[in-house]
């Protein structure tokens, strides 16, 4: 326990002094522990694991009970409109007020689309640069969701270490903030699921190439699970 929380001490050191992401600082750290004697013969870094894209992440029968449509039905239908000459926000919309999309699954089927036509590769946006995140369902109310990002000090808690500078945010309902000073940034989502659950979906935006967005992505998917545990917890500190 001891050496785990000296470790964990360096790498928020590091990162206080780069400015690399917690992920990032923690993996230099450790291919330094691992670094070969003179002699040895180094072993080669593994490539980032492919992302996966939204078809992958989510079943036809979950888009159906949330949308009305699978994949495929959602695809023939944004074809016949001539989706692929239509913007990202444009698709959006079309899905939200044409067919009574929820927003956030709206994005969904247009991140989906986007990649099954190649216009963005998974975790790419259509501008070039890359997006990271998770998602967590969380059984405490919506609104102790949204104050885990919200309230600087609750927030320091389960995301430390890291400068976040507040742009927008709309109670309970979405929060965006600058990201260590930028030039990356964060744009989370909340979602009641009934009284006492909610779920978060967090995009790391602004990334500026795949290998970022691979750490980013698992830095996101400890961070999540530190939240959840934390709040789960009832306010115990959960680091």
């Amino acid at each position: 326990m001891t050496s785990q929380k000296s470790f964990k001490s360096r790498v928020r050191a590091r990162v206080v002094k780069t400015g690399e992401s917690y992920t990032t600082a923690r993996r230099h750290l450790l291919a330094r522990a691992d670094r070969p004697d003179e002699g040895e013969t180094p072993t080669q870094t593994p490539p980032p694991t492919a992302a996966a894209t939204q078809t992958d992440r989510i079943a036809d029968a979950l888009l159906r009970e949330r949308t009305g449509r699978d994949w495929a039905q959602w695809f023939g239908l944004l074809d016949d409109w001539g989706g692929t000459a239509h913007t990202h926000t444009e698709i959006a919309r079309w899905l939200v007020t044409v067919h009574d999309v929820p927003g956030w699954w709206a994005q969904t089927v247009t991140v989906g689309y986007e990649q099954a036509r190649g216009l963005r590769a998974p975790g790419q946006r259509r501008g070039g640069d890359y997006t990271a995140g998770g998602s967590r369902t969380v059984a405490v109310p919506v609104d102790r969701l949204f104050a885990a990002f919200a309230d600087g000090s609750l927030r320091a808690r389960w995301l430390p270490d890291v400068e976040v500078r507040l742009r927008t945010a709309t109670p309970p309902r979405t929060f965006r903030a600058d990201w260590a000073g930028g030039p990356t940034r964060i744009v989370a989502g909340f979602e009641a699921v009934g009284e006492t659950r909610s779920r978060v979906a967090v995009q790391h935006e602004k990334v500026t190439d795949a290998e970022q967005a691979a750490e980013l992505k698992a830095y996101w998917r400890d961070r999540l699970a530190a939240l959840k545990r934390l709040l789960e917890a009832d306010g115990d500190d959960d680091r």
